[in-house]
């Protein structure tokens, strides 16, 4: 009974040191507690090794703290924020390769003194970039970017009510959820992160991007092309425009309430405008800016992609990502200059 006692006893002291340390040390009550939100988006480091077109390349795809790609920031420094979807995170793609990380090279070639940071998600669509202005940056201290660059397109395409899932980074089930809770605030459950990343990182290998099939009878449909051959709305694309009108209004006041300056670029697909849907939301985001008077990029009118420039139907191998970032760099340093 004794023995028993005293094991008793050293439990209770060491759960109350342990409550301590989370209560100081841990994010419970912090401002930067991101709740059940982003927590698979944050701290993540896996090792990978892919191959686009016949070259091998071994990186790791890194998410910091703050849920954003690349390695750590302090947040006061951003001034320009990427929001995309899986065709700006590129997570099959070497950090410097993405279209960010060509487009970074060109602003540090260039002698700037910033540098944009990459807010894309995988799946990620207009529903998500508002999402992220109310759950995840304000989570952020001293966060105050100037400049938001929204690319947008290939995830407004459809009407997927699955879509849900990924423009809302909350686990479905409640266990999951109460696991996320923890992880996101728990200081040990940080320090263990930040260990097995460091020593024992996830290893994803073995990616073999094999695209030969996509560009069997190839035929890249660009802008003029696309004109002529779609053919008027029918009362699926009615509904498709006005869902996706919806999405862009409810990011406007966003960008109005957080008083950022956007900056808006349209997609295209790796047979470039040869989808109705694509053609067409890209149509109404121009009028969009247009009626708003926000900094537009037309991609789909001012680029025309090649053979081998994507490894599937929508994102870009590192030969496509380059051509892109040199079309819409001189847009980008004119609407932030």
């Amino acid at each position: 009974m004794k023995f028993l006692k005293i094991v008793a006893y050293n439990f209770f002291v060491f759960l109350f040191f342990v409550i301590l340390l989370e209560a100081i040390f841990g994010y419970w009550f912090k401002k930067e507690n991101f709740g059940i939100y982003m927590r698979k988006e944050r701290k993540v480091n896996w090792q990978t090794n892919v191959k686009f077109n016949n070259k091998d390349y071994s990186f790791f795809y890194k998410r910091n703290f703050w849920g954003f790609r690349g390695s750590e920031f302090e947040p006061k420094n951003v001034k320009i924020v990427f929001e995309g979807g899986s065709t700006g995170n590129q997570r099959m793609t070497p950090e410097d390769f993405t279209i960010v990380g060509q487009l970074n090279k060109k602003l540090i070639s260039d002698g700037r003194k910033t540098v944009i940071y990459n807010a894309s998600t995988d799946g990620k669509s207009v529903a998500g970039y508002v999402n992220d202005f109310l759950y995840w940056f304000p989570k952020i201290p001293n966060f105050e970017p100037e400049y938001f660059i929204f690319y947008i397109g290939v995830n407004d395409r459809v009407i997927d009510e699955g879509q849900k899932y990924w423009d809302y980074k909350v686990s479905i089930k409640n266990i999951d959820k109460i696991k996320d809770y923890v992880k996101n605030n728990s200081f040990l459950a940080d320090k263990y992160k930040n260990i097995k990343n460091k020593f024992f990182p996830k290893i994803t290998s073995g990616y073999y991007v094999d695209f030969k099939d996509l560009y069997t009878n190839f035929d890249y449909v660009n802008y003029e092309d696309a004109k002529k051959i779609h053919s008027p709305r029918t009362n699926k694309k009615k509904l498709l425009i006005k869902k996706f009108n919806s999405r862009l209004i409810k990011l406007k006041k966003s960008i109005e309430k957080y008083g950022v300056q956007p900056i808006f670029i349209t997609q295209v697909m790796y047979n470039g405008l040869h989808d109705h849907n694509i053609f067409l939301i890209n149509n109404e985001l121009k009028k969009f800016t247009r009626k708003n008077n926000f900094p537009l990029i037309p991609l789909d009118e001012i680029i025309e992609l090649d053979i081998n420039d994507f490894y599937d139907e929508v994102h870009t191998t590192p030969k496509g990502s380059k051509k892109i970032a040199e079309a819409i760099y001189p847009y980008i340093i004119k609407y932030i200059n």
